[in-house]
């Protein structure tokens, strides 16, 4: 009989490229990692890994053993989900989310879940959007809240299914005295000129930050990166830049900044629920969809 943990394992090293990252993946020693291998390569009398440079590469046999394994690993879990179906959710669920959303749905879903599920345990992990799909995807967490924004895609893999919860609306924030701020609502056309603070590069809020004057042939100039937004709104205080900030765990103001809606067609982002196929049984995830429904309702009541 093969060994599921030592399959898991080999299925972590063909995805991460590696026995060390496997080991990290996975929260093994690489030597552990590598024992697991060795394990299987005994079953199958033959080797499953080959030196490639200083890393490995799967044989020919490994890539089949990854292709099935893969398969029964995902059945598996399915059955899982079928069986503790009707359960009382129990164990430890990691979720990664967007700092917002963090803010905005998972502190109240925390908090409901300790009334509803005292035998569940939550953990919550900050991770941009694009990294949290593939998380969900290879099985590194639970659940993920992610968004999508109007102009910039986000790839789901084929086995996600995702769980719309709410649209939310990106604003303008401006300084108070600022000659924007006297605006109802804000052109595009009017922001060519205007400096920014944005979240860094390769994070989705930021390229929809470029997407946001590229109808005008622009390129906004953005002098201060920051991944906090509540950092972008205090840059805006001080008249410093303007920040494209999402109204979703926005909370109060700091004085001296307003918020304006651009005109025309808003900026929003779709902000949805993230889980595995194989999971959409499990009493755990439903039990987090429903609260991350009910906590996206009353954020927008």
């Amino acid at each position: 009989m093969i060994d599921l943990q030592a399959l898991q394992a080999l299925v972590a090293v063909h995805r991460t490229g590696g026995v060390a990252s496997a080991a990290v993946e996975l929260g093994f020693t690489p030597s552990a990692v590598s024992q697991q291998i060795k394990k299987l390569e005994r079953h199958s009398k033959a080797a499953l890994l080959e030196r490639h440079g200083r890393g490995v590469l799967l044989t020919e046999r490994g890539r089949a053993l990854v292709e099935h394994g893969g398969r029964i690993l995902s059945e598996l879990e399915e059955m899982e989900s079928i069986l503790t179906a009707g359960e009382q959710p129990k164990g430890t669920f990691t979720v990664a989310s967007f700092s917002t959303a963090a803010r905005g749905l998972l502190v109240s879903v925390a908090a409901r879940l300790a009334e509803e599920a005292p035998e569940m345990r939550l953990e919550i992990v900050a991770v941009d959007p694009a990294e949290a799909v593939g998380k969900v995807a290879h099985g590194d967490v639970d659940l993920a809240v992610v968004h999508d924004w109007n102009s910039v895609a986000l790839e789901i893999p084929g086995n996600v299914a995702l769980e719309p919860l709410c649209n939310d609306i990106a604003d303008i924030m401006v300084p108070s005295t600022h000659r924007l701020a006297a605006l109802d609502a804000v052109p595009r056309a009017a922001l060519l000129q205007e400096t920014w603070c944005s979240q860094p590069r390769g994070a989705i809020c930021h390229e929809a930050l470029l997407r946001l004057l590229a109808s005008e042939g622009a390129t906004p100039r953005i002098a201060f990166i920051d991944p906090d937004f509540a950092t972008h709104l205090e840059f805006v205080a001080q008249g410093l830049a303007l920040a494209f900030v999402p109204r979703l765990g926005r909370g109060a103001l700091p004085a001296g900044v307003v918020a304006r809606p651009l005109a025309g067609e808003q900026a929003h982002r779709s902000v949805s629920a993230a889980y595995r196929q194989t999971m959409s049984a499990s009493p755990g995830v439903q039990l987090l969809v429903r609260l991350l429904h009910e906590a996206a309702d009353a954020a927008w009541s």
